[in-house]
């Protein structure tokens, strides 16, 4: 079962704020003209608003729509919730996204005294009692994960569909190749070289063609079975880095305040890899211009950095190397290479590196207990207002480490 809960980030402002509801509403990174547009409410979706698109844009579209700044707490709350009610029916309950979840009842045949179509039922009457009259999800019903989301889109908002043996091909009948998640348009375009330019064309399809002329790699073995119900996404990839990017609310070439951004994003950073428990070998720093131009570079490192300060120091040591000081509208950082943090085996005479793991440690539990950034680095001391709180679409591995294990 794949639950998609509608318009998430609009619709959890709307629940909060009674005044929002029935009202074109978008949430954008920055409410300014050029902000993009991350998540248009069902009303303003109905008038031709996008994701993606300018607040601007929007505008035109729509004069009075409500523009409004993520709620990055309203949306964690929302989610946590969200999980805990999902994981009433099932102990197999895996996020996707910040809105997304797959509900997995393989082997759950003997429990089960309902049909699913009446648990997603029940799942949809529950969000709106537990969470909130104006919540709203669509639920899809399948034998893998591939068709259960492909169900979950056919009929929002507020849908509940199921896909079976029994209508696999009359939904691909009414569907574009596009609309399968993980076919984009070079995946497309590799299909239409081939001659296939349907899902009902992809379906037929013989798996050698697709493993040997279209995909070119196991990965058309994968589809081939995947298009017919077999489940071949359950596989979850340890994680290899952690990273932070911010797209600057006013652009700049200062370099005092690109390290003071940086700082930020290394503390935000390391306070993640911190609570894993490891450390890291490698760092990366990439920005994007003003002139549509961008830079990276990654560097290995020979001590393996655990504190802000250390994954500070190699991040401006790496950032410095650019060939070209320009102005600057996206900053990114993450770490890679990593490693479980061993502690030291304690001694009479503590080493240096052993006394600066322990501080981070100190500052990090306090921050967790008294909010976010109350003890700084001084470089941060004026950064309260850049680098703002955010919820990516996907980012839930560390809310859900930090809530659920």
């Amino acid at each position: 079962m794949h639950i998609d809960l509608n318009s998430c980030f609009a619709t959890v402002e709307q629940q909060a704020n009674m005044h929002l509801r029935g009202k074109p509403l978008v949430i954008a990174a920055y409410v300014s003209p050029g902000g993009c547009v991350i998540s248009p409410s069902i009303e303003a979706k109905k008038l031709g608003i996008k994701v993606g698109m300018s607040v601007r844009d929007a505008r035109l579209i729509c004069r009075n729509v409500i523009v409004r700044d993520p709620d990055p707490n309203l949306v964690r709350d929302v989610h946590i919730k969200f999980k805990n009610i999902c994981r009433d029916y099932s102990p197999v309950v895996v996020p996707k996204s910040i809105d997304e979840v797959v509900i997995d009842f393989t082997g759950m045949d003997n429990y089960l005294k309902r049909s699913l179509t009446e648990i997603g039922m029940e799942i949809k009457a529950r969000f709106r009692k537990e969470i909130g009259e104006w919540i709203s999800c669509n639920v899809g019903i399948a034998p893998n994960r591939f068709l259960a989301k492909l169900a979950a889109s056919l009929h929002k908002p507020d849908g509940l569909d199921v896909i079976d043996y029994q209508n696999l091909e009359k939904v691909y009948g009414q569907i574009k190749l596009t609309d399968l998640n993980g076919i984009n348009t070079r995946y497309e375009a590799r299909l239409n070289v081939a001659g296939i330019f349907t899902p009902l064309q992809f379906l037929a399809a013989p798996e050698i063609v697709l493993r040997k002329q279209v995909f070119q790699s196991i990965v058309g073995h994968h589809w081939y079975w995947r298009l017919r119900g077999w489940e071949m996404d359950d596989v979850e990839f340890a994680r290899k880095s952690y990273g932070q990017d911010y797209a600057l609310g006013k652009k700049t070439g200062n370099r005092e305040e690109l390290a003071r951004i940086l700082m930020k994003l290394c503390e935000k950073m390391g306070r993640r890899l911190r609570h894993s428990g490891q450390a890291a070998m490698g760092i990366h720093v990439a920005c994007v211009y003003d002139d549509w131009t961008f830079w990276h570079r990654g560097r290995k490192v020979n001590q393996p950095m655990y504190t802000t300060q250390e994954l500070f120091t190699k991040a401006i040591w790496v950032f410095n190397q650019r060939s070209e000081r320009k102005v600057v509208t996206k900053l990114s950082v993450s770490c890679y290479d990593l490693a479980t943090n061993k502690n030291s085996q304690v001694s009479l005479f503590e080493m240096d590196t052993d006394k600066k793991k322990k501080v981070s440690d100190a500052l990090d539990s306090i921050n967790d207990k008294y909010g976010e950034f109350v003890i700084t680095p001084a470089l941060m001391m004026e950064a309260r207002d850049i680098v703002i709180d955010r919820v990516a679409f996907g980012g839930v591995k560390d809310l859900e480490e930090l809530y659920f294990t």
